[in-house]
């Protein structure tokens, strides 16, 4: 069931030949989006496409336009609550889905996840294919308690996922931190802002003895992070919690969005190039086939841990079912990729959510963005056998330029040509 936001009930053009629909998807909570449609519509507009994001609001992001511009329906919004569990987002992209098959003439359905929203889309095609009982497994970290079957896409889109949402969090734990809850005691020595350790904003020189450090501690921390939400679990699931259903969890200088990232930003030398030979994108028009470079520049920064935005103010379920994910002995972030992250004992990592997935997939990474490298990733862990990856060179997380158009051109362009290339071969 949908209907219209009562606000604005109105349909109104938002770019040439381009519909927007406000509504509220009908779920429990409910969920508030913009339906993007073409004009005049076409024989694409058989292809409904849901775009939402594990935690931040989509309903404006670019891309949506851009694909109603080129005949599809598209529907972009947020979770009903990007603070809840992961169980009650996949019905959410579940009541979307519905959604868009329900509006006539759409007969195809699609996923669009990128970033985080990689890790949601992924891990609900996961349990949409196989059932909902494969996130129940009590091999799992978190099993989760899913009721309802859900809709399985025709086909997925991944645009510059990142590693997953668990993944994100690893590399974003301060292993720095020697009190939990509290962000001002920290240890120098595995500072990466802390000169002595390397930090340079435009030339950091991180040595391997320091790297090798802090990835063992980044690894201890987390693991140990994980074993206290556990814990807590434990007693919730034997009613001696704080509550009867789930209690608040705060993990100090762990906030995964970028600028709260460790090391990645700062020192380009890490995930810097493909482990192979792929398809490069360029503005021209033309396709080279080469190691893919990354195109990112030092981020330089501050340390931001002190802070308390940069603490993850979360639940213990909540942490445990969206955020979590074990790192193993080998664990360390390379110039070629990540090793030791545990991806099959979770449904937060998009690399292992695509291992149980058959629909066609198109994996596009964009070599401005560190995240980037994920698509490799990606894609040799994909079980579909119609998968096809390539990268946009220059462009950035978002697919533009970012400010960098002189040299690379309008590269968002080229992302939206390729997904409506891909779309019209593949549906």
């Amino acid at each position: 069931m949908f209907f219209f936001d009562p606000k604005t009930k109105q349909r109104t053009e938002s770019g040439p030949g381009v519909l927007t629909t406000p509504v509220i998807v009908s779920g429990h909570p409910k969920m508030r989006c913009v339906l993007y449609e073409p004009a005049v519509s076409s024989e694409k507009s058989r292809i409904g496409i849901v775009l939402i994001h594990s935690d931040d609001d989509y309903s404006d992001f670019p891309i949506a336009g851009a694909l109603a511009e080129r005949g599809y329906r598209c529907l972009a919004g947020q979770v009903s609550d990007p603070n809840g569990p992961l169980e009650q987002k996949l019905l959410d992209v579940k009541h979307a889905a519905e959604l868009l098959k329900s509006l006539p003439g759409v007969e195809k359905l699609v996923l669009l996840g990128h970033s985080g929203g990689a890790t949601l889309m992924s891990a609900y095609q996961a349990a949409a294919e196989k059932g909902v009982r494969l996130w129940a497994e009590k091999e799992l970290l978190y099993p989760l308690k899913l009721n309802e079957e859900l809709i399985p896409a025709d086909a997925m889109l991944l645009l510059d996922s990142n590693f997953g949402n668990g993944a994100m969090t690893l590399f974003s734990i301060d292993p720095a931190v020697v009190e939990e809850g509290n962000g001002q005691k920290l240890d120098p020595t595995l500072d990466i802002f802390n000169p002595q350790n390397g930090f340079d904003p435009e030339h950091p020189d991180y040595s391997d003895a320091f790297l090798k450090d802090f990835f063992r501690t980044q690894r201890e921390r987390n693991n140990a992070v994980i074993r206290r939400a556990l814990n807590r679990l434990t007693l919730l699931e034997q009613g001696k919690g704080n509550y009867v259903d789930d209690e608040p969890f705060q993990v100090t200088g762990a906030a995964q969005f970028m600028i709260a990232n460790k090391l990645i930003p700062q020192d380009v030398r890490l995930l810097a190039h493909t482990k192979g030979v792929w398809p490069l994108l360029h503005t021209d028009g033309s396709v080279t086939r080469e190691i893919i470079s990354c195109r990112r520049l030092p981020r330089g920064g501050r340390q931001v841990t002190p802070m308390l935005h940069f603490a993850v103010m979360s639940t213990v379920r909540s942490y445990l079912s969206n955020r979590a994910v074990l790192a193993a002995e080998d664990y360390g972030i390379h110039p070629d990729g990540v090793t030791g992250v545990c991806w099959d004992e979770t449904c937060t990592c998009t690399p292992g959510n695509v291992k149980h997935i058959s629909a066609p997939l198109l994996i596009l990474g964009m070599t401005g963005s560190y995240e980037y490298l994920a698509a490799e990733e990606i894609f040799h862990n994909a079980a579909s056998e119609d998968k096809t990856l390539v990268f946009v060179d220059g462009a950035g997380h978002n697919f533009h330029a970012a400010g960098r158009e002189a040299e690379f051109g309008h590269t968002e362009t080229v992302v939206y040509n390729t997904c409506n290339l891909w779309l019209c071969e593949h549906l």
